[in-house]
């Protein structure tokens, strides 16, 4: 119970913050942190001709493009020294990954992991599976200190088939990484996940609060398997619509690019209309340039990808 006095100043302690809210409100109101991050499939082509070791992928981001966060792929792991599944359970080759992050000053945010399995099957051995193999890389990055994992809901059956599966496959997998504080997102990447509305009904239905999206500027074709437009699509998803189902549930933003016409701008992708998505959905996090134009060399189309979030961010 308050007394009169207490009573009364609290009063007008209120009334004071009432009067300056507008003001206070504008001041005080701070815009969604919105940082860049360097996905490593940027450079694939120069990793899988070896001219790149995995354990230079940090540094690189740092000293060649200026960037301190870092996304890797599981399939790149091991180098050429070993099979990447057996990389994620070396604890030696994991501590120097990790030592060699922190001595280029840089993040390690996320892993995506490809190649280990459906999770949105209808064949539950094959499902049960595919969580296990996914469970040494939600390990893996918490090892490095990552905050996410990225999977892939691929699998067979009919589109209710893979949601249901999906749902139970999330529902597992976001309950064992939430034991070590790890998020699980899912990418559009091809078939069912490359409609928006079908991936958020998932998320939403999964309700775990570490369980998410990535979603992905590029990825909006439901004819492939991984959902490149570099591919022609016989079934397209609107990537703007698809881009706002994803954003409320995002976790990472992946800033697919391609090749880039003389004024610097993306001729697949409207850059300005997604980016604005971005930032009026209030996300706050890492965008990841993932460039994998054919045509270009992949150091400069990381740094005019960056050039042109910079642009519009």
């Amino acid at each position: 119970m308050l007394n009169r006095r207490g009573f009364l100043r609290q009063s007008v302690l209120a009334a004071g913050v009432l009067s300056a809210g507008p003001r206070l409100g504008a001041e005080e109101r701070a815009a969604p942190k919105i940082e860049i991050s360097l996905a490593q499939w940027s450079l694939h082509r120069t990793l899988f001709s070896g001219q790149l070791d995995h354990l230079d992928f940090p540094a690189k981001a740092r000293n060649d493009f200026d960037i301190s966060a870092v996304e890797y792929v599981n399939g790149f792991f091991g180098g050429k020294t070993m099979d990447f599944r057996a990389a994620a359970k070396n604890t030696a080759y994991l501590r120097q990954l990790r030592q060699r992050s922190r001595d280029a000053g840089v993040v390690n945010h996320l892993i995506m992991i490809d190649e280990e399995g459906p999770l949105a099957d209808a064949n539950e051995r094959q499902r049960l599976a595919a969580i296990a193999n996914h469970k040494k890389w939600v390990e893996a990055a918490k090892f490095l200190g990552c905050q996410t994992v990225r999977v892939n809901l691929h699998g067979n059956g009919s589109a209710g088939d893979k949601q249901t599966a999906s749902v139970d496959s999330l529902g597992r997998l976001g309950e064992f990484a939430q034991t070590m504080g790890i998020n699980v997102v899912v990418e559009n990447h091809g078939r069912e996940s490359s409609n928006g509305a079908w991936l958020a009904a998932v998320i939403k239905e999964v309700a775990r609060p570490n369980v998410g999206t990535l979603p992905d500027f590029g990825n909006f074709c439901q004819s492939h398997p991984w959902g490149s437009p570099l591919e022609g699509c016989e079934k397209p998803y609107d990537r703007y619509q698809g881009m706002a189902e994803l954003l409320p549930l995002a976790k990472g933003v992946s800033a697919k690019s391609y090749d880039f016409d003389e004024h610097g701008e993306q001729p697949l992708l409207d850059y300005r209309k997604l980016v604005n998505l971005v930032k009026a959905s209030g996300f706050s996090g890492y965008v990841g340039i993932e460039f994998e134009g054919p045509t270009q060399p992949e150091d400069e189309g990381i740094r005019k990808t960056k050039r042109l979030l910079e642009k519009y961010l």
